[in-house]
């Protein structure tokens, strides 16, 4: 078992200024893989000041040479996918073919994505006799996930770095091993010290000395929405900037006109993979009454074809993160049952078979209203609530009667109806009949899933501030 003890601060491995560790565990063991030390308040103060100090020096490079280093970072990323899919899967449990077609190569589209934004980006423009620049924020604080550790990351790393920020990344301490990985990239590269800094350890420690530090300009948290407000409480006395990608309980639905088939086992493997683990999962399957039995039959199909499984093998769902992770799926799957919903498939326990290891039977719910607690709290897990419907109106009714709106699906025949729906759905992020991922739009969430925008060119603007030169022109 590897100790990870030190952090990177100001360009090197250093000691952290504390002892106290913690067993990074394997969710498919129930072992410690690894062990990490957790940093405190005087680790964060470390590489904020490592971070403010680079910080004059690096906004006012270039932004050829930036981009220059993020070209570097982005070739040592492709040459070591094999090691950051091989560290996702042990820290997480992400099946090895997810870790390596999903998990890291999502990390590499962030960094190209962002590499072909700064080649068009509007800096400043003319406005009158004015002038309206953008100027970097100044030193940010990272907290990400456990879920897409490495998605998050770069997500947030490659516009930091090239609008001329420094930055102090504090990973998840369930899952930091990718994110250590990731920090003998930076320093590979030649990245410049201090200009991106790591330091693990927990949320109620070093992530809240990141969320209060004065000297941290702005903080961007990926995560759950009670943690989202923890964060966005403790910045509001330095008064600093707060983007917040949250929690989700998103809508799939599924008009009449739709290819059933289709649709619905597209839509139940967005659900399942990744062991359900995802804020953008399709979670409330939203079906017309007079064909649900015809899709609880698809959906029930689809769902038992999400064999769990070790990740070294070809099973298509892994465990989830952790043993508290899966008591709580656990928890909410008996609430379920207990409040009238009907289980089609799956429940309780874990697969036969696999007493080791946090692994949870793919789930399909039935007769599950919009007011049942399974349908309210993000499960965070591999459990599908069907809930019926009888008009369009009333599909888009029960869509947006939630806290959350990160993301939601339509399926239909008609086009113009799909897009109609769609238009409506209160969500940062609406995928119409089963679309790709495009990196290169805004995402993020409205109401409790969070503020802010990440993705393509409107991640850059959230790491800049806006000046305006009057008389520029005169």
């Amino acid at each position: 078992m590897k100790h990870h003890a030190k952090f990177y601060i100001d360009g090197e491995w250093r000691d952290p200024q504390g002892d106290q560790t913690l067993a990074v565990i394997n969710p498919a063991t129930e072992s410690p893989t690894a062990e990490i030390t957790l940093g405190n308040e005087k680790d964060i103060d470390r590489a904020v000041a490592a971070a403010r100090g680079a910080f004059a020096e690096w906004s006012n490079t270039p932004l050829e040479e930036r981009a220059d280093y993020l070209t570097k970072i982005t070739a040592l990323y492709q040459s070591r996918i094999p090691d950051l899919a091989a560290a996702v899967t042990t820290e997480m449990g992400a099946p090895s073919w997810l870790a390596t077609s999903a998990q890291a190569p999502a990390g590499l589209a962030h960094l190209a994505t962002a590499l072909e934004v700064a080649k068009t980006f509007n800096w400043s423009s003319a406005h009158g006799a004015s002038r309206i620049v953008k100027e970097p924020i100044g030193v940010c604080g990272f907290i990400t996930p456990w879920n897409w550790p490495l998605n998050q990351l770069t997500a947030k790393f490659a516009p930091a770095m090239l609008t001329g920020c420094t930055i102090v990344h504090k990973p998840s301490e369930i899952a930091p091993l990718s994110s250590l990985i990731f920090a003998e990239i930076c320093h590979e590269a030649g990245l410049p010290a201090g200009v991106y800094n790591l330091v693990n350890g927990d949320g109620p420690t070093v992530g809240a000395a990141i969320s209060s530090h004065p000297d941290i300009d702005m903080v961007s948290f990926t995560g759950s929405t009670r943690a989202g407000v923890d964060v966005a409480e403790k910045a509001a006395g330095s008064v600093k900037r707060v983007h917040q990608e949250l929690g989700g309980k998103s809508a799939n639905i599924i008009l009449d006109d739709a290819d059933f088939n289709a649709a619905i086992k597209g839509g139940v493997s967005t659900m399942m993979m990744n062991s359900g683990q995802s804020c953008t999962a399709p979670s409330r399957l939203l079906a017309p009454n007079a064909h649900i039995d015809e899709i609880v039959s698809i959906a029930v199909e689809a769902a038992n074809a999400w064999t769990p499984g070790p990740p070294e093998s070809n099973a298509k769902m892994g465990p989830v993160v952790s043993e508290s992770q899966w008591n709580k799926i656990q928890s909410l799957i008996n609430i379920g049952v207990g409040e009238g919903a009907r289980l089609a498939c799956g429940g309780p326990g874990k697969p036969e078979g696999l007493e080791t290891g946090y692994y949870v039977r793919p789930t399909v719910f039935t007769a599950v209203k919009n007011d049942m607690t399974i349908a309210r709290e993000e499960i965070f897990g591999p459990v599908l609530c069907v809930i019926g419907y009888d008009t369009e109106e009333e599909a888009i009714e029960i869509a947006n009667d939630t806290e959350y709106g990160l993301a939601g699906y339509v399926s239909g025949g008609d086009l113009e109806r799909a897009r109609r729906v769609a238009s409506k759905i209160r969500a940062g992020y609406v995928t119409i009949n089963g679309a790709g991922m495009d990196f290169t739009v805004p995402f993020g969430g409205y109401k409790h899933s969070g503020n802010g925008r990440e993705f393509g060119a409107h991640a850059f603007d959230e790491f800049l501030e806006v000046k305006s030169i009057v008389g520029y022109g005169a």
